[in-house]
């Protein structure tokens, strides 16, 4: 399970660095800019939302539980 979650969020830090790259070299030289930024960030946002789901699902069949973090000393 931990793999899943660290592959999903390789996928959504890759997709941020390609919309980087997009938004510093569209438009240079007098080319037109494309929309690549913009899609790489959909896709972000639709990894991201995916992630969220997936991990609610997970907790609701029962495949993670919450460790539960000590409070106080």
């Amino acid at each position: 399970m931990k793999i899943v979650f660290l592959l999903a969020l390789v996928a959504i830090v890759v997709a941020l660095a390609f919309a980087g790259r997009a938004l510093l070299q569209d438009g240079r030289d007098g080319q037109p800019k494309s929309n690549r930024m913009v899609r790489a960030l959909a896709l972000r946002v639709g990894l991201s939302i995916a992630l969220f789901a997936f991990i609610l699902v997970a907790y609701k069949m029962g495949w993670i539980h919450p460790t539960g973090v000590p409070l106080g000393g």
